[in-house]
């Protein structure tokens, strides 16, 4: 092919005008022209599809020690608003308590990056999915996914997790209710492929070995089913974190980068490599990661207007891959509170007097679920003659084999003993839940009132018995003292009357 042209060609600074590079240049904008056509044909193609995008994004904590959740879900749906998908099609559930929250010191904004109270819950999050539109009227914003069989379906659950559970601020959702609903769905045709982004601590526990493969859902996790998932990008203002790390860097990536020339497996990777601080996780059908993120976070707007998107080829600077070259302060996401105490602590003032009262008060309260755990498992297995060392050695079986039992026990568990959702230090214990129902014990003997209250009434015994004894020994102690002082005291005395008499007597003897 011969390229010419019979305009002299003014060049200015340092553009080359020699015929190859002009050859060159025709070239590659010649190959681009043809990618984006070629792009265009696919799309257009995908686009006679009768299908739609649907996003549920979920903030499952509320506090201000869980700001980066809410943060998560807020970055989330700028992504995907950005990216043309319409609010009417995108459900948030979020407590929406920390915008403007009394420790906000930038009130109004949530910020994902440096530089409704009770109806968000697990029944509220299966009727959302399930579009049972009826039941969620006066409820929230009232939107549910109304898809169908030629849908895509993408999911970001962002919370606190343990094994074969994921938290709401009011209540939790069980493994065993999480891959029900999502087979329902299935049966009823709901959806034509899903995508699913779980951040949570263990949150490869609601999948491994159970989300089928051929049921067109692929799922991601910030952690396998052992691990804690990790919080990042302290803010010194705000003194709190800002994100997670698995979140944080599935977003910035899609922040950066076209979504449709970007497979979901490609995400994946590149999520999974940034992700240094806990395993990133796959789980179910991978064929839908071979799709493009555009068909579940949406394309980009200028797509839709014919050559604006070549123009927008012709301007896009050179990205990064890699998320901000910024300190992350990653942290596990169970120890959060204390990292954000001890940081008030190590500065001066009234605050961090009143920082290491609530540090020393949350180190307390870790410990009473300790020791209240421990107990409780002792009064279970000595009454089914179980192994107590066996029920508290955390890999006793990897997977919930029973999920009637551990559905049950853990909502048992989590009314009686430590709200889950409430107490989020307890979900390290969640195991321990798997163990004893992978036992076979039914779940209506294990935690019976009486087991619980026993085991309460037995750890208060210890409580106030060692309270009683550090009291005893206290006082003992202090009885010890007060007795040698008194006998010093008195000594002092008598050896003075018996150095007047001996002096007496002396003086008599010399008068006789």
């Amino acid at each position: 092919m011969n390229f010419t042209t019979n305009s002299p060609i003014h060049c200015e600074g340092q553009w080359n005008c020699s015929p190859n590079f002009l050859f060159n240049m025709l070239s590659i904008w010649s190959f681009l022209l043809l990618l984006v056509l070629f792009k265009s044909t696919t799309l257009v193609i995908s686009h006679e599809n009768p299908g739609q995008k649907w996003a549920l994004l979920v903030a499952g904590s509320n506090g201000w020690y869980n700001y980066r959740h809410q943060a998560d879900i807020c970055h989330a749906y700028q992504i995907l608003r950005k990216h043309g998908i319409p609010d009417s099609n995108i459900v948030v559930m979020m407590y929406d308590d920390i915008a403007y929250n009394e420790e906000n010191k930038l009130s109004g904004k949530i910020i994902n990056h440096p530089h409704g109270v009770d109806d968000v819950n697990v029944n509220n999050f299966m009727k959302i999915l399930l579009g049972k539109e009826k039941e969620m009227q006066h409820i929230g914003s009232g939107k549910v996914i109304k898809s169908g069989p030629d849908d895509h379906i993408f999911i970001n659950f962002v919370d606190h997790g343990g094994k074969g559970i994921l938290c709401f601020p009011e209540g939790e959702m069980t493994i065993g209710e999480l891959n029900k609903t999502l087979t329902e769905m299935h049966r009823l045709k709901k959806y034509g492929q899903m995508l699913i982004y779980i951040e949570a601590c263990e949150s490869g526990s609601m999948f491994k070995n159970i989300l089928p493969n051929d049921i067109k859902i692929y799922a991601t996790t910030a952690a396998n089913a052992r691990e804690s998932s990790y919080a990042c990008y302290f803010s010194e203002e705000l003194e709190t974190y800002l994100g997670d790390c698995y979140s944080v860097n599935w977003m910035e990536n899609s922040d950066q980068e076209l979504l449709w020339l970007e497979t979901v497996r490609e995400q994946y990777n590149i999520v999974k490599f940034e992700t240094n601080t806990s395993h990133v996780s796959e789980f179910g059908d991978r064929s839908v990661s071979e799709d493009y993120l555009s068909d579940f976070q949406g394309e980009e707007i200028f797509f839709k207007f014919g050559n604006s998107l070549f123009l927008k080829l012709l301007q896009q600077q050179p990205q990064n891959r890699r998320p901000p070259n910024v300190h992350l302060d990653a942290v596990s996401s169970r120890d959060v509170p204390l990292e954000i105490l001890k940081r008030k602590v190590s500065k001066n003032g009234y605050e961090s007097d009143a920082a290491r009262q609530n540090l020393h008060s949350l180190l307390m309260k870790r410990k009473y679920v300790d020791e209240f755990i421990n107990q409780m498992v002792v009064e279970i297995s000595k009454h089914f003659h179980l192994n107590h060392d066996a029920m508290l050695t955390k890999r006793v079986a990897d997977d919930v084999m029973d999920f009637d039992c551990h559905t049950k026990l853990v909502h048992h568990f989590s009314r009686n003993c430590f709200s889950f959702s409430k107490n989020t230090y307890a979900l390290k214990y969640a195991y321990v839940l798997t163990n004893l129902c992978n036992t076979g014990i039914p779940s209506s003997l294990t935690l019976t009132k009486h087991t619980v209250d026993k085991a309460a009434a037995a750890h208060e015994y210890r409580t106030i018995n060692s309270i009683f004894l550090n009291l005893l020994s206290e006082y003992a102690i202090f009885v010890l003292l007060l007795f040698f002082t008194i006998y010093f005291s008195q000594l002092d005395a008598v050896l003075f009357q018996a150095r007047v008499f001996f002096s007496g007597m002396s003086e008599s003897n010399h008068h006789v």
